[in-house]
């Protein structure tokens, strides 16, 4: 069972959305003696949730119940909340409008989170946003903490819902310690997230669908620090404009970094935190645990054992002295320009066989072209790359592969020693995949089946 509190017994709390954080949601509200109704459109996802309560009614031997019902359909007068997924799109979903006349408000399972902590051990808040970067840096900092021995649990946009696991207890360390990967849709659904440690990575234009242009979205991360009590920390590393203007309006004690602080020798020690993004990704952490007290040497050698995750600048394999590297995580130009930088030439000859596209954000790719440079030869897959292919074509070779596993085996038939193959889309993966795990995951399987040939 994860998190319990009593700060909700007795309250009524609609949840729309009976995915992984849903069903976490319905569990800590049915267990800690709420009145929950929820629904979600698909017939299975409501009869996973009620199963899941039978068994809390069982386990507890109390009387937990979930009523089953659509919050655009039922009276919403008096309920406490309505807890949706940070997927609806609270400008659009007409449930943002309903709760609005009820006179209820729309929030997520992170501020479910934040109003249970009262309730919970003595413990801080870790929580990072930006446009990119948030799971790397989520998961170092995370890392760092692990190995300094201190309880931490890692949640939010990343890994398991942290409704869905249990809390945290101090130990001879100190006290536990909740890393939140916060995205701005979480952010928008959150109001009392008083973040001990907030951190702030960078703001490109992203997910503008969402918002009233640019200034809404960057309005939505500047949030995370206006929640922050006076007396907590704010990270923020200030290389775009956006992000310099909110450190000057952060309420917490202020630091201020930039990817030009890491000594590159360092950096060169850290396998999995290689390219300029990563200096910036270990910038951030370093100051994350400066904040929270943890010694600097633990820090840089956590640095140095961090591993890389999966789908994220993830080494697969080498093959014939050639590296395969999986960034399907690089779903727009702005994440993907750092992962080109990562390899530069070496006497002047690029080394990159880059496999881009799929399903565009942008009809073109501008925030990558400072690092064209570094490409050999690209190779362009999906329902972009015709487009991409010839945007492309007056700067570098190009084959228009169209699909990922041949895209892999020509760039295999290529690439030199020394060379590395790097899949960086700069897109969604919607049109050929369910998503970028799954983009990811054909990878390197195309890359398994060359064998070392």
């Amino acid at each position: 069972m994860g998190i319990v509190s009593n700060v909700f017994a007795g309250k009524t709390y609609a949840v729309l959305g009976l995915a992984r954080s849903g069903l976490a949601t319905v569990e800590t509200l049915a267990a800690s003696g709420a009145r929950v109704v929820a629904w979600d459109n698909r017939e299975e996802a409501r009869e996973a949730a009620v199963d899941a309560v039978m068994e809390i009614s069982t386990r507890t031997d109390g009387d937990v119940t979930l009523e089953i019902g659509d919050p655009m359909e039922i009276d919403l007068a008096g309920f406490d909340g309505v807890v949706v997924s940070p997927g609806v799109p609270l400008n659009r979903h007409p449930i943002a409008q309903r709760a609005k006349l009820a006179g209820v408000p729309v929030i997520g399972d992170i501020e479910l989170f934040a109003l249970a902590r009262p309730t919970l051990p003595p413990h801080k808040v870790v929580g990072i946003t930006g446009t990119n970067g948030k799971s790397t840096t989520t998961a170092l900092i995370h890392h760092i903490i692990e190995q300094a021995g201190y309880p931490t649990r890692m949640g939010g946009n990343i890994g398991l819902p942290i409704l869905g696991q249990e809390p945290l207890e101090p130990n001879l360390h100190g006290v536990g310690v909740y890393v939140l990967e916060l995205s701005s849709y979480q952010i928008d659904l959150t109001q009392s997230l008083d973040c001990d440690v907030a951190v702030l990575l960078n703001i490109t234009p992203d997910h503008l669908d969402r918002y009233s242009g640019f200034e809404g979205y960057v309005a939505s991360k500047a949030r995370l620090f206006a929640m922050q009590s006076a007396d907590h920390v704010a990270v923020i590393a200030t290389e775009d404009a956006s992000s310099r203007a909110i450190a000057q309006g952060a309420v917490g004690a202020r630091v201020e970094v930039k990817a030009a602080d890491i000594d590159p020798v360092a950096q060169a020690g850290w396998p999995a935190l290689q390219g300029p993004h990563n200096a910036q990704n270990a910038a951030v952490a370093i100051a994350v645990a400066q904040a929270l007290g943890i010694d600097e040497e633990t820090t840089l050698n956590a640095l140095a054992s961090y591993a890389s995750l999966p789908h994220r600048m993830q080494r697969v394999a080498e093959r014939n002295g050639v590296l395969y590297v999986n960034d399907s995580k690089a779903t727009n130009p702005a994440s993907t320009a750092p992962a080109l930088a990562a390899w530069p030439p070496v006497e002047g000859k690029p080394r990159i066989h880059w496999i881009v596209g799929g399903l565009a954000k942008s009809d073109n790719l501008d925030e990558c072209l400072a690092q064209f440079g570094n490409v050999a030869h690209a190779y362009t897959i999906g329902e972009a790359g015709h487009m991409f292919a010839d945007l492309l074509r007056p700067h570098m070779a190009v084959d228009d592969s169209e699909m990922l596993s041949a895209a892999v085996r020509r760039a295999a038939r290529i690439a030199q020693p020394g060379d590395v193959v790097l899949l960086s889309p700069a897109c969604a993966s919607f049109d050929q995949f369910r998503d970028f795990e799954a983009r990811g995951d054909a990878f390197a399987a195309a890359v398994e089946a060359l064998g070392d040939v």
